[in-house]
């Protein structure tokens, strides 16, 4: 059965409700890099202490992987809530969880105070982060996507996903504010925590702002629908997923895979490499991060936008091909150990990067219909994020450390986006995919969107 093209609201109203979402995102997403970047310069030292620092890194990035490991977890449930009571009384439950963790994390006493208990404390703090992440990308990137209308869904809905590197840039920059004003001694002994700390403030306002927006107007007529038929709710929706969407979840875990280990080799991993393998100071990769975080955020929605001109499919191959060769010129570039020159590679990279992350939410959002979608789209990029960026750090510390060279690391990380690309490369266009409609719906034709808010078709 099809439905009415979905139908965009007021730019106002549009731009509100992308606000609402990027800012929240971008508040969860800073608690969660938070921990990424705590983990390769701080708790190596403080929680997982050993005579071998590339071994406390490891052992810290281990804690690091376990909350990619709950994302999933937080996916079904979330997805399965999402999909039954609406996106955003989970979106406002994942931004608390996420926020008062990360609030916590700030209070902790250290391995050196009670011992192991400290990082015990650390790790089941980090499983909570991971549940609420794992419920927070799905709802933020549908309720912008159901929101907004079909011809200009990639530029919208790519918006959210500039809160990753916008959550990583306010992580760094404040972690390389305090190491910047701090000696090492003081930044150890009590300067890492006020990152953390922080987040309760952040919390405070982004709950303010996600209270504000409204429920996604296609998941409300799919709910008056199913009232209206007297239909039952029948099986859970991550059942439904699995049996009749399964190939979909395939598809989105692709997708993210080259995108998710070619994110965390470029910043977490970057922060060993330069400090551990090269001997520079931490300022180096943090500076470095920053910048190429600052370009990333801003040039997401440009990508996003062109996958509404072009399609999902191409952009993303523009980004994973890229990234595959680019996997050797970045630690080639690395090497040089100018500053200079290291900034300029982690920025190529996160542009390649940005290309597949650009149109990522409104490609997932295309694949599933409105009854699971929530459900699905949690699913395949959370266990995208078990098989992929959860080891990424690990994967290429190991590397590293039984190697000593960055060339195996190159290897790993250009086989990951060559997953990618042979994913995408035999995937589905979506783009102009009426997300109103319901049962199993074909994509537009190439070249062609569906009737935009002014009713008006336009190849």
């Amino acid at each position: 059965m099809s439905s009415p093209a979905t139908v965009a609201p007021s730019p106002t109203g549009i731009r509100r409700i992308v606000a609402a979402s990027l800012i929240g995102t971008t508040i969860e997403w800073y608690d969660f890099f938070l921990y990424g970047t705590a983990a390769a310069l701080v708790f190596n030292k403080l929680f997982f202490p050993t005579s071998d620092p590339l071994t406390g890194t490891l052992i810290a990035f281990v804690t690091y992987a376990i909350g990619f490991l709950a994302r999933p977890l937080g996916g079904v449930v979330f997805g399965h809530f999402g999909d039954r009571l609406g996106r955003k009384k989970l979106l406002v439950l994942s931004l608390l969880m996420m926020g008062g963790a990360t609030f916590a994390m700030g209070l902790l006493p250290t391995h050196a105070s009670i011992g192991v208990g400290a990082p015990i404390l650390l790790t089941v703090l980090r499983l909570v982060q991971g549940f609420a992440l794992g419920g927070e990308w799905g709802g933020a990137v549908l309720i912008v996507s159901e929101h907004g209308g079909d011809r200009h869904r990639g530029f919208w809905a790519s918006w959210p996903q500039s809160g990753a590197p916008g959550g990583n840039l306010l992580a760094t920059g404040v972690l390389a504010l305090l190491a910047a004003v701090q000696s090492d001694a003081t930044f150890l002994a009590w300067g890492w925590r006020v990152p953390f700390l922080l987040s309760g403030v952040l919390v405070v306002v982004g709950l303010w702002i996600r209270l504000s927006v409204s429920e996604s107007p296609v998941f409300l007529a799919a709910q008056a629908a199913r009232g209206a038929s007297g239909e039952a709710r029948g099986e859970l929706p991550v059942v439904q997923v699995f049996r009749r969407s399964w190939r979909q979840v395939l598809t989105a875990v692709g997708a993210r895979f080259g995108e998710n280990i070619s994110y965390y080799v470029l910043t977490s991993f970057l922060l060993v490499y330069v400090t551990a393998h090269l001997g520079l100071p931490k300022s180096t990769a943090l500076n470095a991060v920053l910048i190429g975080s600052a370009v990333h955020f801003v040039t997401i929605p440009a990508w996003g936008a062109l996958s509404d001109r072009i399609g999902r499919r191409p952009v993303t191959l523009i980004g994973s091909a890229g990234m595959a060769v680019w996997a050797f010129a970045f630690f080639a570039l690395v090497d040089s150990e100018s500053f200079v020159v290291i900034t300029a590679a982690v920025t190529a990279g996160l542009l390649l990067h940005g290309a597949m992350y650009g149109p990522q939410a409104a490609f997932i959002s295309e694949l599933f219909d409105t009854e699971v979608r929530y459900s699905g789209a949690s699913m395949g990029s959370q266990l995208a994020s078990i098989v992929a960026g959860a080891l990424a750090p690990i994967v290429a510390v190991e590397l590293l450390k039984d190697h000593g060279s960055s060339l195996p690391v190159s290897l790993y990380l250009c086989a990951a986006a060559v997953v990618t690309t042979l994913t995408v490369a035999f995937a589905r266009e979506t783009r102009g995919r009426d997300l109103a409609r319901t049962g199993t719906a074909p994509a537009a034709a190439p070249g062609y969107d569906r009737k935009d808010a002014a009713g008006t078709l336009s190849a």
